[in-house]
């Protein structure tokens, strides 16, 4: 009974990672195209989101290349992979209180540009959960 139970632990811990390394490559994938498509205006992209916040578009950018090198840790089982994510929303925690004092001051941006990096924030802290989870022994 008890080499049953932790053998379904080890199964259910290796598959949390490797979905968990899914999600956030294909979120970081998904970040670097959107964010470098509006930094460096490919696709016509930078005129549809109107009153865009630089900085920010910045931060994701980094953020995803972040998310896309803690998905590759979470694949080879290494520690160094939350530690990126800590980095990750670190630097999201500092742009929000960036994008509050450059609204603060009055300047242009989109109201989406906060419910999005709130949304980053709260998912970047559950591949935060799920990589200490699947990592630690």
């Amino acid at each position: 009974m008890v080499v049953k139970r932790k053998i379904i632990s080890v199964i259910i811990k290796r598959n949390v990672r490797i979905v968990t390394a899914v999600f956030l490559m294909v979120f970081g994938i998904l970040t670097l195209i959107l964010s470098s498509s509006i930094l460096f205006d490919w696709f016509g992209l930078r005129a549809k989101e109107g009153n865009y916040v630089q900085f920010i578009v910045g931060t994701n950018l980094l953020c995803a290349l972040l998310y896309l090198a803690a998905a590759f840790g979470l694949v080879v089982k290494k520690r160094w992979a939350y530690k990126l994510l800590w980095i990750a929303l670190i630097l999201l925690v500092v742009g929000i209180i960036g994008l509050i004092v450059h609204i603060y001051v009055g300047n242009l941006y989109e109201t989406k540009t906060v419910g999005a990096l709130i949304f980053r924030i709260l998912l970047t802290i559950g591949f935060l959960i799920l990589a200490k989870k699947s990592i630690s022994q």
